[in-house]
Order: structure tokens, then C-alpha cells, then sequence
């Protein structure tokens, strides 16, 4: 048995995983969750750089993510940074800083590679799955989808609509304007009318990953607090999803808030919305069922996968 540390360095989030990986079985036991709001692509999307605040904020995270790592006997820890890091120009600049100031090598991954990882992760450990299959993840920065099944990924596209990404282009206040409104729809529609269709074949079953599922999940639930339980394996139906969007277009940020949406969260949750709305319209996936897995749990199944060739 292996102790693992999983880390995903996402646009908007860096998100923990501590795990123990047992070859022998082929089993990934979760130990230990953590979710940090670091806003990494604070104005990449317009200035293709990573500023000084945010890179103090993934340091200051990273830093503490090692800590908890070291005393929960951690052996291995893999980072993995995705669509800010991607764009950033200083990319390189930034996982320096951060292995000297944080003791944490940064690989960047590819958006392939990034919804790939995210497909095999988010289905981890789920039994009586489909034959095929798609995972969408909306992040931050990025929006992947990929399609398959158990003995490997057919189809993946890495689209650059992300909700903080959209939100700093199109958004200028919230509530947004009914222009704005229209011009970000515009823009996500376009994206996804040149990338979707291969995925039709697996409409029928479809599963969501990261902060914007898992929040939209825990909001259609009625929770002002996530809880895990409740929001793994949810069956988010195309109406709640529109139900929300309807309400947070006319929301103030106080008033998203008051929804129990976290801060960090609050302001870009309803491009995340959008972007969810679109896609399941225009393919016409009538659910979505959430996991609270995703990329980390990709990275740990990969690092299994490795030491099983080793033994």
C-alpha cells in the first residue's frame, strides 16, 4: 500500500486529495479532502500572464497542502496545474517559484491529457456503469468532455470556455445585462456547436465533475452546505439546471451568496450555470449525474496503474 497525495491546480481551485493506493486490489481509499480557492487565471484569459497576488495565493495553499500531506505520512505528492497554467506565458516562472518556495513540482498538463485523467478519475470506484459513457468538467478556465468507456477514452475536446474566463470577458456586474447575457450564450454556443456532436452517441449517460456540478448539485438540493454524501452520484435533471440559471440571472452577488454558494465561487457561478444549460440543450441530455471525483482522482488511478506494472 502506497500513501499519495493528488493535488489539482485548477483556474479557480487547487483541490487535495490524500489517498491509499493498494495494488494488490486495484482500490483507490480516499483519506483526506481539501478544497482551496486560489483564483490562479485572475486576468490570464486577458493578459496571458499569472500575477504576483495569485501566485502568493497558490504558494500560501500549496505550502499548506504539503504540511497536511507530511503529517498524514504522505510518500508521494503529484501536482498537476491545467488551463491557467496552460495559458500563462510566465507558466514556467510560476512552477519554479512555487518547488522553491513550496518544496511542490507543478507538471502542466495538456487539455487532452487533463480530460482524459478527469474521465477514468470521475468514474473511479462507481460499479454498473454504461457501456459508454461521457464526463464533462467545467472548470475554471476550460471546459473538457470526453467519451468511452472502461477500456479507454474514444473522443475528447478541451474547450476554452471556463466560468471565470467567460465571466471576466462578458460580465461586468451581477446581475448581468440581457446584452451580456446574450453575448456570452452567443460565444459558449459557438464553442460547443464546433466540438459536440461526436459526444451525441453518449447523451443517455453523462457524468459531471468539479465545482460547478458539485455546487449547482448541492443548490438543487436545497443545501446552504456541501455535503459529499448527498451530492455523489446526484441526478441533476436539464429543468433544476434551468430552474437555477433562471434565478441567477437576476441575482446580486449578496444574493448568490445567501444561496449557501461559497465565496470564491459565488461570482462565477452563473457562467458555470450557462455553460452547463448549453451544453446539456444542445446535445439534449435530459441528466447529469455528479461526481465529486475528477483529475486527482485520475492522477491517483494513474500512479495505481504504475505501481501494479512495477509489482
Amino acid at each position: 500500500m502506497k500513501r499519495v497525495s493528488c493535488i489539482d491546480i485548477g483556474t479557480n481551485t487547487a483541490l487535495l486529495l490524500i489517498a491509499d493506493l493498494v495494488p494488490e486490489s486495484g482500490t483507490i481509499i480516499p483519506v483526506l479532502h481539501r478544497q482551496t480557492i486560489v483564483r490562479l487565471g485572475e486576468q490570464v484569459d486577458q493578459r496571458k500572464h499569472i500575477g504576483g497576488e495569485a501566485l502568493g495565493r497558490l504558494v500560501a495553499c500549496l505550502r499548506d497542502y504539503r504540511t497536511i500531506s507530511e503529517e498524514e505520512g504522505t510518500q508521494t505528492v503529484i501536482a498537476a496545474g491545467t488551463s491557467a497554467l496552460r495559458d500563462a506565458a510566465n507558466r514556467d516562472e510560476v512552477i519554479a517559484a512555487v518547488a522553491r518556495e513550496a518544496g511542490i513540482e507543478i507538471s502542466c498538463i495538456s487539455g487532452e491529457e487533463e480530460a482524459e485523467l478527469t474521465f477514468f478519475g470521475a468514474v473511479a470506484g462507481m460499479n454498473d456503469l454504461p457501456e459508454t459513457f461521457a464526463v464533462i468538467d467545467i472548470g475554471g478556465g476550460s471546459t473538457e468532455i470526453s467519451m468511452g468507456s472502461l477500456g479507454g477514452v474514444e473522443e475528447s475536446v478541451s474547450m476554452d470556455i471556463g466560468s471565470v474566463r467567460l465571466t471576466e470577458r462578458f460580465f461586468s456586474a451581477l446581475p448581468p445585462s440581457e446584452h451580456e447575457l446574450e453575448a456570452a450564450r452567443m460565444e459558449i454556443d459557438r464553442v460547443l456547436c464546433a466540438s459536440v456532436l461526436p459526444f451525441f452517441a453518449s447523451r443517455e449517460s453523462v457524468y459531471g465533475v468539479a465545482g460547478t456540478l458539485t455546487t449547482i448539485a448541492q443548490v438543487s438540493q436545497g443545501l446552504k452546505h456541501f455535503d459529499a454524501l448527498k451530492v455523489q452520484n446526484y441526478p441533476l435533471g436539464y429543468g433544476e439546471v434551468h430552474l437555477l440559471f433562471d434565478q441567477l440571472r437576476n441575482s446580486t452577488l449578496e444574493e448568490i451568496l445567501a444561496l449557501g454558494i461559497p465565496e470564491g465561487r459565488a461570482d462565477v457561478i452563473t457562467m458555470g450555470t450557462l455553460i452547463l444549460l448549453q451544453f446539456m440543450r444542445l446535445l439534449g441530455v435530459g441528466r447529469i449525474r455528479v461526481s465529486i471525483q475528477g483529475l486527482r482522482f485520475g492522477l491517483a488511478q494513474k500512479e495505481l496503474l504504475r505501481l501494479q506494472e512495477m509489482a
